[in-house]
């Protein structure tokens, strides 16, 4: 998953991209002002935006509002100092999701980040099933038959990103996007390289059941379109 921070107290955000990266293993990038901030909302495909309000040259709710205005439906958690309840509702009714107020604790922002992505994909419960296998989205663990089966963090990157979608053909295109931030070195081919590996842990044997390619469209987790 890849998150976006707009927040000018640089300390702050680069403290919420290391939990974010270290607890979650999302990709983050962070913006201190809100020209570049929008900018980044509105030319990149985030799972989640961490949104500050008071922000230098263009404000938090201005932010909300042209992405909502250009159709980004990526959830919105607002970050706001206290006193600031009229701001707060302003956010709410114009599409922001949440909102957390500072100073916060950073499990409980945690716990928030996972709940709106989840939600965003359809998916109430931090547990998914896809026939044989099992994921554990709060706490990384993934099973097939009941056996744990212990991921690097980038292929449970990708195999999150492909199960919150399970049934959809998703692009090698889109998981480059959503698994890589700006300051990363991508290659072309590593997305087939983590697909093998985890055909190879998760999936072994002659005939794919769980990963499936869909030549010149993407990769496709679950049981194939009828």
């Amino acid at each position: 998953m890849r998150v976006l921070i707009i927040e000018d107290e640089i300390r702050l955000a680069r403290n919420i991209k290391q939990v974010l990266t270290e607890e979650l293993s999302y990709v983050v990038d962070i913006s201190t002002d809100g020209e570049d901030g929008r900018h980044l909302a509105l030319t990149n495909p985030y799972d989640l935006i961490l949104l500050d309000l008071l922000l230098p040259k263009v404000d938090g709710l201005e932010i909300l509002r042209t992405i909502r205005e250009r159709g980004n439906s990526a959830p919105v958690l607002i970050l706001t100092a206290r006193g600031e309840r009229q701001e707060i509702v302003r956010g709410l009714n114009l599409g922001s999701d949440d909102y957390m107020t500072k100073p916060f604790d950073m499990d409980e922002l945690l716990a928030r980040c996972r709940s709106l992505i989840r939600r965003s994909h359809g998916r109430p419960s931090s547990e998914i099933q896809v026939g044989s296998l099992h994921i554990d989205t709060r706490t990384h663990v993934v099973g097939v038959n009941g056996k744990k089966v212990v991921l690097p963090a980038l292929e449970y990157r990708l195999l999150e990103y492909l199960a919150m979608r399970t049934g959809e053909i998703v692009s090698k295109t889109e998981l480059m996007e959503h698994l890589y931030d700006f300051q990363s070195e991508n290659f072309s081919n590593v997305i087939e390289v983590y697909i093998s590996n985890l055909r190879r842990k998760l999936d072994p044997g002659p005939h794919y059941r769980l990963i499936h390619t869909i030549r010149g469209q993407g990769y496709l987790l679950g049981e194939l379109p009828q």
